[in-house]
């Protein structure tokens, strides 16, 4: 299966692709972001597909099995917790990301839900900051999208 997820916001634009090749198997997330600043950037999937009032509506972190938030390497995380997306001096982060945490079918599926990327580093649950073990901490919401699924080659 693919999924394919544009991301917009006021100076930050992306396609970010999602893929599976089972059930069982890891989701191999690749794309690129621009218009970011230079550094790590919080990138997460939200648990609703509702962007009517921008990256707000889009809800907390994808949780449904209720865990603190953690790095993409825990096995205490947020299904939705994908770590920091990179971006370098020319405000580009190239999104290279394989992740057990999440599915494109299932209880564990992000399709029609929202990737967003955030403002600031994502402390990934050990920053000790009062929103570590909920959102990490990584700031506003600088640009999303829904997550659907992308036509088939």
């Amino acid at each position: 299966m693919k999924a394919v997820c544009v991301l917009n916001g006021e100076t930050v634009q992306g396609t970010v692709y999602f893929e599976q090749q089972s059930p069982n198997q890891e989701v191999v997330v690749t794309g690129e972001i621009k218009g970011l600043a230079n550094g790590n950037h919080g990138f997460h999937v939200h648990e609703f597909g509702d962007n009517t009032n921008g990256c707000t509506s889009a809800g907390a972190h994808f949780n449904p099995l209720n865990k603190d938030h953690g790095a993409p390497e825990d096995t205490c995380r947020h299904a939705g917790d994908l770590g920091n997306v990179s971006a370098g001096c020319d405000g580009i982060a190239k999104v290279s990301i394989v992740d057990k945490g999440i599915s494109l079918c299932g209880p564990m599926s992000i399709i029609g839900r929202t990737a967003v990327v955030h403002a600031d580093p994502d402390d990934l649950g050990k920053g000790g900051h009062e929103l570590s073990k909920t959102t990490g901490n990584a700031g506003a919401r600088v640009a999303c999208g829904v997550i659907g699924l992308a036509k088939a080659c």
